[in-house]
């Protein structure tokens, strides 16, 4: 028997997954929040543009959940399947950045920090540069076992796109 031959724990109660996917990227964002406050690190754009899948995810599973009962089980597999497109883009934003921390290509333009205002006098604009806290998208501010949080975003994010894809087959092969 094939790993997806086997029935997923949501194919019996599909209902819980809004709520699990809710959970899980409610919990990333409040990792990515924590990591912020407790530990000192500004997001750079690439970080902020990776926190985008999860906050669409937020709304749909909301909606979802409060939908309830209400959405049958092949609309949840529909929910599913658009959660696991969502997280996959995610892991293509984090894949990305991963490429500019390790210098396999360059970065956004606006991953430099820099702010150009033409209406700015030069007295102006330094007081803006150094009022600014600078998070440039090639540094690479923690890491865990050499792996950074844009790597652990791309692990995490591939791990919910294949779980999501399960569930997809799961809860449509049991209304099938």
């Amino acid at each position: 028997m094939a790993v997806f031959d086997k029935p997923t724990p949501f194919a019996r109660r599909p209902h819980f997954w809004p709520a699990f996917t809710f959970l899980a990227s409610a919990g990333l964002l409040g990792g990515a929040w924590a990591f912020e406050v407790f530990g000192g690190l500004q997001p750079c754009p690439l970080c902020v543009y990776q926190r985008w899948p999860y906050w669409i995810m937020i709304g749909l599973a909301g909606l979802a959940v409060i939908a309830g009962r209400r959405l049958g089980p092949r609309a949840i597999a529909a929910f599913a399947a658009i959660g696991a497109l969502v997280f996959l883009a995610g892991a293509g934003v984090a894949g990305f950045h991963v490429g500019v921390e390790q210098h396999w290509w360059a970065g956004l333009s606006t991953c430099g920090g820099t702010h150009h205002d033409p209406n700015l006098s030069i007295e102006e604009l330094k007081a803006k540069i150094f009022a600014t806290p600078l998070a440039r998208c090639d540094d690479v501010p923690w890491s865990l076992f050499g792996i950074s949080l844009a790597g652990y975003n791309l692990i995490v994010s591939l791990i919910l796109a294949a779980v999501s894809a399960w569930a997809t087959q799961g809860i449509w092969r049991k209304t099938a």
